[in-house]
């Protein structure tokens, strides 16, 4: 019953302040016209004075009495014969303001509110917090601040506080973190990501220091690793830069997600695109893969020689997989090699070959098609052209 009364009130108040400018200015307007009336009766009175002392003709009086006269009745409102008296003040929008406005509310209220839910204060949300990120970090937050040395709450917070783009914030969580709980690659790497988005994706020199103990844990974290090369890159050291991503796209997996925008920072400091090292287990599951002595001859090439000498493998590859089709993890190494040397009509051929032996329907060609995908061929073997003409 409380909660109706308020609505009653509230509605009550809100009418009562969209009505006050309509009263008001009805007000201003009667009590300006009351003003003009006064103006012109004294000037009648004016006018008699005038006509008895001879300053003007019998004439001009009657003139100027008729013209004063006219302006009289229209201030005073006085209806012409026949027509009734226009209303004084703005009915049709006062009653909908009084009326209306209120009924079509409490109709909306009624079919998309929930007058039956009970109130929930903070303490019972923060209780029963449910899905709601914003109320499980008020929780969280409401903890921290009773037990700031709780560093697994920090731990958590802090890439939540990311995530959510409160960069700062995320800072301070990520320290803390690594002040009660010690180092650990997560943790360095969050906090040197959090440091480059306040510095607008600048490697700074603080996030680099972080970023090399991060190392000095890890040795072959490829997040850090990627990042020590883009500072590289962005204090304009493109040889160094170069040799840094290189080294990161041979020793990454094939299928690694970050291999792409490795090759890209590559070619962007005058590089070309380094296939990634393929693991002994690899070799043995599919023909025409690169021995250890064919990566061993590679790190002593010029990156020409060694663009040649990949493609020479990737070209045996294929071979040996036209002679013995049925090898799965052959055609998903040889479409992916193709796409990486920029190759996309083998890589569409290689598709619909491997296909061809691992049809759509089963598990294989779903997976031929979802990389088919990834690398922008279309289901069919085609890839998109722009300027040709067949």
């Amino acid at each position: 019953m409380l909660f109706w009364i308020l609505v009653a009130f509230l509605t009550a108040a809100v009418a009562a302040i969209l009505l006050y400018p309509l009263l008001r200015g009805a007000k201003a307007a009667e009590n300006t016209r009351a003003g003009e009336a006064a103006v012109y009766r004294d000037q009648l009175l004016e006018l008699d004075r005038d006509l008895a002392g001879g300053l003007i003709s019998a004439e001009e009086a009657d003139y100027a009495r008729a013209e004063i006269g006219r302006r009289l009745i229209a201030v005073s409102g006085v209806a012409p014969a026949g027509k009734s008296k226009p209303l004084r003040h703005h009915r049709v929008t006062e009653a909908f303001i009084v009326l209306l406005l209120p009924i079509i509310g409490l109709c909306l209220y009624m079919n998309t509110g929930r007058p039956e839910l009970p109130s929930q204060p903070l303490q019972a949300r923060l209780a029963n917090p449910g899905n709601d990120i914003a109320v499980l970090v008020a929780k969280a937050e409401r903890h921290l601040a009773q037990n700031p040395d709780d560093g697994k709450g920090w731990d958590v917070l802090a890439p939540i506080y990311f995530n959510t783009m409160r960069a700062s914030d995320a800072e301070t969580a990520y320290r803390n973190a690594i002040r009660l709980l010690g180092p650990s690659p997560a943790r360095l790497d969050g906090l040197a990501e959090t440091l480059m988005a306040i510095a607008e994706g600048v490697v700074t020199e603080d996030a680099r220091k972080i970023l090399e103990q991060s190392l000095s844990l890890e040795p072959n974290n490829p997040r850090a690793r990627f990042y020590i090369a883009l500072s590289l890159e962005q204090a304009g050291k493109s040889d160094e830069a170069r040799g840094a991503f290189e080294e990161l796209a041979k020793q990454s997996p094939a299928d690694a997600p970050w291999l792409p925008l490795v090759n890209e920072h590559i070619a962007k400091n005058g590089g070309t695109a380094v296939a990634a090292q393929v693991p002994p287990a690899a070799q043995s599951a599919a023909p025409g893969g690169p021995t250890a002595e064919d990566v061993a001859a590679a790190e002593t090439m010029s990156s020409g020689d060694r663009q040649q000498m990949i493609r020479t493998m990737v070209e045996s590859l294929d071979a040996k997989l036209s002679a013995d089709p049925n090898n799965f993890d052959g055609w998903m190494r040889l479409i992916r090699s193709y796409a990486v040397l920029n190759d996309k009509d083998r890589a569409a051929d290689a598709l619909k070959r491997g296909l061809a032996a691992f049809p759509a329907p089963g598990e294989e060609g779903k997976q031929l098609l979802a990389l088919a995908k990834e690398l922008g061929i279309a289901a069919d073997g085609s890839v998109a052209r722009e300027g040709k003409s067949e």
